[in-house]
């Protein structure tokens, strides 16, 4: 193992530039020459490789986003562009590839692997969907951007004595919408894995008009969706004016926070140290605060299973 690529793959999440800091220095300080890979696979095809020194990543730490940029390909799908994007990699002498990304981005390296590459992938989505591991690269840092919203909402909720409906993303995964329902004090959260009653939301809605409520919180999870339309429905059922807000994309950005910054270092090194203990097809993870390092095909196979005490918390703690 004398060089080794890194790229960013799929969705952007705060830490990807802390990942591919740890990586680039660590390699670099344990003798190994470092590429970076422009523009996720779609650059790995058109051969978008360029030299990273330490001084590349420096100022990055602090940073959300990524500085190697990331795109779709969809010329990756297909066999033929999964051998080019080999074919690139040995073109540039590259032993060893870290993919930094999700679901999408592991499963390139899945392929790539079978075509004699050695990956490893860290797990950089917002979304926590991946259930190896505990916890993903930028999810804490976007449960912290849903908050500041949170707390903001709240106060002109209060004001006006209304609902306030927030959408939040995770697509399929309810995590983003569970976690700030319980940090956030929200009254209902709908989320993909259990669904909702709406009788039973507008039900809670006006129990908690009753009660002296100044305002009603209900967190929606991407899968679940439509939060305009069921803005009016509640509305028009409970006589209380109701507003949402879809937080959309800048859950993606911001500086990452410092849990996620620690895991995105972990990561990055332990990814440079599988490579060199001559291990291919991983992905990194964290698992009761230790470091993991797991097959892929096992990683994404892996069923996910629903906390389902979690969510038995965020409805005791509503009420």
């Amino acid at each position: 193992m004398k060089t080794i690529a890194v790229l960013t793959s799929g969705g952007d999440a705060p830490g990807m530039n802390a990942a591919i800091r740890a990586v680039v220095r660590t390699a670099i300080d344990k003798g190994l020459r470092v590429m970076g890979v422009k523009r996720g696979y779609s650059g790995l095809i058109n051969g978008e490789l360029f030299e990273m020194k330490k001084g590349d990543v420096s100022d990055i730490l602090q940073r959300g986003g990524t500085i190697l940029r990331t795109a779709r390909c969809a010329e990756f799908l297909t066999e033929e562009g999964r051998k080019k994007a080999a074919g690139v990699l040995k073109v540039f002498g590259v032993d060893g590839l870290v993919v930094i990304g999700g679901n999408g981005s592991f499963m390139g390296a899945q392929k790539l692997s079978k075509l004699g590459v050695s990956t490893v992938g860290i797990p950089g989505t917002i979304d926590n969907d991946l259930s190896y591991t505990e916890y993903t690269l930028g999810f804490d840092t976007t449960l912290n951007t849903v908050l500041d919203a949170i707390n903001k909402l709240k106060d002109t909720s209060t004001s006006h004595e209304r609902v306030s409906i927030v959408e939040v993303m995770g697509r399929d995964c309810g995590d983003i919408a569970l976690y700030s329902a319980i940090a956030g004090g929200a009254e209902s959260v709908l989320i993909p894995e259990k669904g909702f009653d709406f009788d039973e939301l507008c039900k809670t809605v006006l129990e908690g008009k009753l009660s002296g409520k100044m305002h009603n919180l209900i967190i929606v999870a991407e899968g679940i969706g439509g939060s305009q339309e069921l803005a009016q429905r509640v509305e028009e059922v409970t006589g209380i004016e109701t507003r949402a807000t879809i937080l959309g994309h800048i859950q993606r950005g911001g500086s990452p926070s410092s849990f996620d910054r620690m895991l995105a270092s972990r990561m990055g090194v332990r990814a440079v140290e599988v490579l060199l203990e001559g291990k291919t097809s991983r992905v990194i993870g964290i698992r009761e605060n230790r470091i993991t390092d797991d097959d892929i095909d096992e990683a994404l196979a892996m069923p996910r299973e629903f906390d389902d005490k979690l969510f038995e918390i965020a409805q005791m703690l509503s009420r």
